[in-house]
């Protein structure tokens, strides 16, 4: 088990910034991290620099076994299940009471359902308070692949998913096939690569793929970053009552009225923050905005 001592790359937030005095029961703490792919370099300074604890880089376990983005190993549970299974591997390999595991998922946009998508979940185990909380970042993720017949059609592919500081895949023949090239970083290596794969394939065409895995994605491990900080602010969030970390959104109140009519709507008026651990809760009215828009309200959209 190695200790992760990263610093903040630039452009993100100083964990002091996020929210307000950190947790002092994790001051000097040591908290398991099991990763081997470079995830701790971004969570790391964010937790360490918002309540004084220690990331402990975990090591000594092939977290692939657990699924794959390439489809090679297929994940099972979803992927909250996926993150708690390692948060606990590495709280057992280490022998620490605390617990940090990322895990993150692709599919189609939840808007329009045309671009790629990166969730990323970020959860983080207290077995001695009973906590699991889970920190989530969400965006346009660079997840794509084009199957070429020819070099240019991948150079080109390549130059546009942003290689070689996002990593490709390459694969003979279709997306499934089993004969797999990770990691590719590097212009010589692509182009060796894409040779050998178009020289193995039987229908003279060659699946390429952006590598997705953390250390192989800037765009994700982006996305692993603002899962952090989710994740130091509803730690920074303390109950009023009894003081346990984790105080945050548990239900959406609706009916909020009407901008024209004043009716109730189904958007949301008011949240209500709530306890993991005794029965606090507290109802917080939206200041903004005031109404919903009409176009909303079912008396005058109906």
């Amino acid at each position: 088990m190695n200790d992760a001592g990263n610093k903040a790359p630039p452009g993100s937030r100083a964990a002091s910034d996020l929210a307000p005095a950190g947790v002092g029961v994790y001051l000097g703490r040591q908290v398991a991290f099991l990763t081997q792919h470079g995830k701790e370099k971004v969570v790391a300074p964010t937790l360490e620099a918002a309540f004084g604890c220690k990331v402990a880089h975990v090591t000594g376990y092939d977290t692939d076994l657990l699924g794959t983005f390439t489809r090679d190993i297929p994940r099972t549970g979803n992927q909250l299940e996926a993150a708690r299974k390692k948060a606990r591997l590495g709280m057992q390999l280490s022998g620490l009471p605390l617990g940090l595991a990322s895990e993150g998922s692709f599919g189609p946009d939840p808007m329009v359902g045309m671009f790629p998508w990166n969730v990323e979940l970020l959860i983080f185990l207290d077995d001695e308070r009973g906590l699991e909380l889970v920190g989530v970042a969400q965006g346009k993720a660079n997840f794509s692949h084009v199957l070429a017949a020819d070099w240019a059609a991948a150079e080109a592919f390549a130059r546009q998913a942003g290689f070689p500081a996002h990593y490709l895949v390459i694969r003979p023949e279709s997306e499934d096939d089993p004969r797999i090239h990770k990691g590719i970083a590097a212009w010589t290596e692509l182009e060796a690569v894409f040779a050998w794969a178009l020289a193995e394939s039987a229908n003279g065409r060659v699946f390429v793929e952006t590598d997705v895995r953390a250390n192989a994605n800037p765009t994700r491990m982006d996305n692993i970053r603002l899962a952090a900080e989710d994740l130091v602010m509803k730690l920074n969030s303390l109950c009023p009552a009894c003081g346990t970390p984790g105080f945050w959104l548990v239900e959406r109140v609706t009916g909020l009225p009407c901008g024209d009519c004043g009716a109730p709507t189904r958007e949301t008026r008011a949240e209500v923050h709530g306890c993991l651990k005794c029965a606090h809760r507290e109802t917080r009215e939206r200041p903004d905005p005031p109404y919903a828009d009409p176009g909303r309200c079912d008396y005058c959209n109906p």
